[in-house]
């Protein structure tokens, strides 16, 4: 569970730096919300992001108590980390629509963040192992040779 609280706590972060960063940029007339696109793209925006999030903290949750009780299988590891994984790195390309110009800079944390969990991406190959293991308890074929 390390990995899946790890994932959705970079997004924790910028949540709470990012969003509030994000509105001294806001364009008139937008009621301080932040986003070049306006002020409706940008909640919608940040509603997705904040669901995501919460989504992705409940499965780390419910997984972690799951271990405590009775243990976890490796499909549902795998699900927990594919998951969590390439919904923060999402969320992280999100925040950074929303910061515009902003959002590259090194001011913001937000492209530190992405950077870290593209890292995780690459180096555990989450997406290409996560996936087989997955779809071998789907089909119950071996994938691994």
């Amino acid at each position: 569970a390390g990995r899946l609280a790890g994932a959705t706590g970079s997004v924790a972060a910028w949540r709470g730096h990012g969003a509030s960063s994000g509105s001294a940029r806001a364009p008139a007339g937008v009621g301080g919300l932040p986003g070049s696109l306006g002020g409706t793209s940008s909640r919608a925006k940040l509603a997705n992001m904040a669901t995501e999030l919460q989504l992705g903290q409940l499965l780390a949750l419910h997984l972690g108590r799951r271990k405590d009780t009775v243990g976890l299988r490796p499909e549902q590891v795998s699900v927990g980390k594919y998951n969590n994984i390439t919904k923060a790195i999402e969320i992280c390309r999100t925040a950074r629509t929303i910061l515009g110009a902003n959002g590259v800079s090194g001011e913001y944390p937000v492209l530190r963040h992405a950077n870290n969990l593209e890292s995780v991406l690459t180096y555990e190959g989450t997406v290409e192992m996560h996936t087989l293991v997955i779809g071998q308890a789907l089909t119950g074929e071996s994938a691994f040779r």
